[in-house]
């Protein structure tokens, strides 16, 4: 890796801002492209994974011209990046249909592919009509069909189709924004989506079983969950019905969901039975019959074993190239790091606690520190929150620490690979010693700012939001916290 010049006396939130970008640069996505797999002419050559994927320690050819059509299904934040990726270094001549759902349509369309511009963090009708055409081309594939997934974090709710055909769209938006406001994990929040969605665990890979199926993924989850991306629609599903339920139970989302959607769920037999039929349904039992019929909707005729075996899977980036990129710019840089993940998937209160009392213990050891955590942090939202996103919110409760440390060197950076923080224009925020000050200079109140989650509008207002737009990549977030001894 070449490293960006960098002045010793640049202020430190920009360093910070240096690190996040070099390793949002770093994690190029038509470079990961040429790591894993190449073409010679129109064979397919797959490299061994470095990811811990399964798969052998020797190059896997595939002879595309045994296929008489390849489809390529893309949907998430980074589907128009992957897609254009692959389409680069697909070869021309082969037979390529498919349907790419992402965050914007393109000006100029490419090839056979239908796009879409699916919603987030909540379905809309692009993401409903984007998986009803994945679906009909799937179930047209046949053993002379060759299947590129391309898939990245947000594809649950750009791609997304109820198992129950009577749930409407409003009713799927409502159950969404009560996944993701809960509090609950990422990997909690999948595996109750796989037990709604038709296209979501494996079930995509099941609705083409003859097919040879390749899934090529940018992980938005820790490692060893990355088979939960998008909510593994093609990986067999290894949840069970009681750790969905334990979920629903958990954080009490039954209660929160639509009438349809506490039915669905009870016709699978995940609610608490007496609680739904006389609170839920209104004394009218569940159909527990037809419950059998929801869950294997789309098994009843496929063999999950032969569905499966068509499939290989490849994580092409994750987190852990994010981090380590920026582990190798802070090193350049002249910092000592530390790298602690300890607090993926904490609340974002309990993660800003640990993470700077772990920050304060280490400087006084370092005079030249870089702190790093990567990975994802949990906000429970009121109904009235203002702009912002868990990364603003973070950055806002780092702030009002590092006020107690007036005149020392310190920046705190809480930023996503995505360009998008929650509802807000922003991929995150930088905070130092002086932003508390500031903010109160004009006239905002922080303490109240962030129990509103309204942390976007002040972050703005004193021009310490970070703005990338969306990056056309999705490797969760990165917190970078930076202290510089003044002797230094």
């Amino acid at each position: 890796m070449t490293a960006k010049s960098s002045q010793p006396s640049q202020p430190l939130p920009e360093t910070a801002l240096d690190i996040f970008t070099t390793a949002l640069e770093e994690c190029n996505i038509g470079a990961a492209f040429d790591r894993h797999l190449h073409f010679d002419e129109n064979k397919l050559v797959l490299h061994p994974s470095t990811s811990g994927d399964p798969g052998g320690s020797e190059p896997v050819t595939i002879d595309l011209e045994e296929y008489k059509k390849v489809l390529i299904i893309a949907f998430g934040k980074a589907a128009l990046t992957m897609l254009d990726a692959l389409l680069e270094r697909l070869p021309q001549k082969l037979n390529v249909h498919g349907v790419c759902s992402a965050p914007v349509i393109p000006k100029e369309h490419t090839r056979q592919i239908r796009y879409f511009a699916g919603g987030h963090p909540v379905p809309n009708k692009e993401s409903f009509a984007a998986a009803k055409t994945t679906l009909r081309l799937l179930k047209a594939a046949r053993k002379d069909t060759f299947i590129f997934f391309l898939i990245s974090g947000g594809g649950s709710a750009m791609h997304e189709l109820p198992l129950n055909k009577h749930i409407s769209l409003e009713d799927t938006i409502a159950f969404h924004e009560s996944l993701v406001s809960s509090g609950a994990t990422i990997t909690e929040i999948n595996t109750v989506r796989k037990y709604f969605s038709a296209v979501k665990g494996g079930r995509l890979a099941l609705a083409a079983p003859l097919a040879e199926k390749l899934t090529l993924l940018l992980a938005d989850v820790p490692l060893k969950d990355r088979t939960a991306v998008a909510s593994s629609p093609t990986i067999q599903d290894e949840s069970t019905p009681e750790q969905c339920r334990e979920i629903l139970d958990r954080y009490r989302l039954l209660e929160k969901f639509p009438f349809k959607i506490r039915e669905h769920f009870a016709m699978l037999g995940l609610d608490n039975a007496e609680e739904t039929d006389q609170a839920h349904l209104a004394g009218k039992p569940p159909d527990r019959k037809h419950s059998l019929k929801l869950s294997l909707a789309r098994k009843e005729t496929v063999d999950p074993a032969v569905a499966f075996a068509k499939s290989r899977f490849y994580t092409l980036l994750s987190n852990h190239d994010f981090v380590n990129a920026a582990c190798e710019r802070a090193r350049a840089l002249g910092f000592k790091v530390v790298i602690d993940n300890s607090c993926d998937d904490w609340d974002y209160a309990r993660a800003a606690e640990y993470l700077l009392k772990r920050f304060h213990a280490l400087r006084h050891e370092h005079p030249r520190l870089c702190l790093l955590s990567s990975g994802e942090v949990t906000v429970v939202l009121g109904p009235n929150h203002g702009c912002g996103g868990r990364n603003q919110q973070l950055a806002l409760t780092g702030a009002l620490d590092l006020a107690h440390y007036e005149g020392q060197n310190l920046a705190f950076l809480s930023a996503g690979s995505d360009g998008i923080d929650g509802d807000s224009p922003a991929a995150g925020a930088i905070a130092d010693t002086t932003t508390i000050a500031r903010a109160r200079s004009y006239h905002f109140n922080p303490e109240e700012t962030l129990a509103e989650f309204d942390t976007c509008t002040l972050f703005t207002a004193l021009g310490d939001s970070i703005v990338t737009g969306p990056t056309g990549n999705n490797l969760r977030d990165l917190r970078v916290m930076l202290a510089v001894q003044d002797s230094q």
